[in-house]
């Protein structure tokens, strides 16, 4: 109550002087514009000069006023585009994740625009996209990922990859991974996709070379990665031993360097493995060359025992088969009961051309183990010794291991 009455003691006063400046004739205001001539009152002249300055503030006033209010439309209509393009964009996902690849490529790619991860969009469109057999459309959408996503090479060039090879398109993503590995060399994941592509093109020797890195950047589980070295260099084994039947098929003296070559190249546990060891054997003797095999297995056989070795070993002639036959024969010491080496020593004995001894091999291996390799083998021998009843007994207790012929009442001869 108080601030209203001096707010009208106010503005009497005011009023007031106003009144009493009005009596005074303090002149005129004059004003040249060109041809033309203003002239007014000096508190008219005033009252116009105060009423456009009032005019020009008001006008700042509502311009600004103005800015702000499209500002506030042009947010409002901006957050209500985000907020239905992260609808669109789940509910593509979700088209996405039950198969319905057309729905999800639309609903992604119309809402990558004002998404706020539209890198995920157009990755998760372009694999709709490759679902639904479209690959132009798949390029087209992965070019537009990378151009919406500073810094995103690699996430799209993995995804690239990764549809590539599901696409068996294994040169271009070959091609893609080495981009890759070339901006990360130590990637696991693009290592990892990169051994895929090797092993599904079977280049084994580009494989070799990348083994080392799985290792040092435990890319793959031991076990795995002990099965693939052993996978790969089974692999280059075989295709050194081609390459000396090549030769020799122009040579017939050639060498069988570069398969003993290759063995020398082996990481140590691999020329440790019995496997590996038998895989380089046998390609050994099926190339002639069986006293290099000979000198071999005697060698891993006397501190590394193995039956898969000891069965290879009978099958071979050295250069000297009567100490081959006498070396078995002291292994026999230590291992009495072993049916894999009996057999062996029936072999040898075969070679040394001692009947009886190899007939005794076979019949005590037999009795610890049925074997039909050696069921065979003694079924053979009595058939030159002129015992082909036997022979033949023993033949068809073979197929009948063989096929797993129940016991069953047969009429006598």
């Amino acid at each position: 109550m108080i601030r209203l009455l001096l707010i009208v003691l106010l503005a009497l006063l005011i009023g007031t002087g106003l009144s009493m400046g009005l009596q005074y004739d303090l002149g005129y205001i004059r004003i040249s514009l060109g041809h033309y001539l203003i002239e007014t009152n000096f508190w008219v002249g005033v009252a116009l000069l105060v009423a456009l300055v009032a005019l020009i503030l008001v006008s700042v006033s509502l311009f600004r006023r103005f800015r702000q209010s499209t500002g506030v439309v042009a947010g409002w209509l901006a957050r209500g585009n985000e907020r239905r393009a992260r609808h669109r964009t789940t509910q593509g996902l979700l088209a996405l994740a039950e198969g319905n690849w057309p729905r999800a490529r639309k609903l992604l790619t119309s809402s990558a625009s004002n998404a706020d991860t539209p890198l995920i969009n157009y990755l998760a469109a372009a694999q709709a996209s490759f679902e639904s057999g479209d690959h132009e459309a798949v390029d087209e959408l992965l070019r537009r990922a990378f151009e919406s996503t500073p810094g995103s090479d690699m996430a799209v060039g993995i995804t690239q990859a990764q549809l590539q090879l599901a696409g068996n398109r294994l040169e271009q993503a070959l091609a893609t991974l080495i981009r890759l590995r070339k901006q990360s060399p130590h990637h696991p994941f693009v290592l990892k996709l990169l051994k895929n592509t090797y092993l599904r093109l079977e280049d084994w020797r580009e494989l070799s070379k990348l083994l080392p890195e799985l290792r040092k950047r435990n890319v793959l589980p031991d076990d795995e990665l002990h099965e693939l070295q052993r996978l790969v260099w089974h692999n280059l084994l075989e295709d050194a031993a081609e390459d000396c039947r090549r030769q020799r098929k122009e040579d017939p003296n050639a060498s069988l360097e570069p398969l003993t070559r290759l063995w020398d190249e082996l990481p140590g546990f691999l020329r440790r493995d019995d496997h590996t060891i038998r895989d380089y054997a046998r390609l050994l003797a099926d190339l002639g060359d069986e006293a290099q095999t000979e000198t071999l297995l005697r060698k891993v056989l006397r501190n590394h025992w193995s039956d898969e070795l000891v069965n290879l070993y009978g099958r071979i002639e050295g250069q000297k088969p009567d100490e081959q036959l006498l070396l078995a024969e002291q292994w026999l010491k230590d291992r009495p009961n072993n049916a894999e080496l009996l057999l062996a020593l029936g072999r040898l004995s075969l070679r040394n051309e001692l009947w009886g001894k190899a007939r005794e091999y076979f019949e005590t291996s037999l009795r610890l183990r049925r074997s039909r390799e050696t069921l065979a083998e003694l079924s053979r021998l009595n058939a030159h010794m002129g015992e082909e009843e036997v022979s033949i007994k023993l033949m068809m207790q073979g197929l009948a291991n063989d096929n797993g012929l129940p016991e069953l009442p047969m009429p006598r001869a």
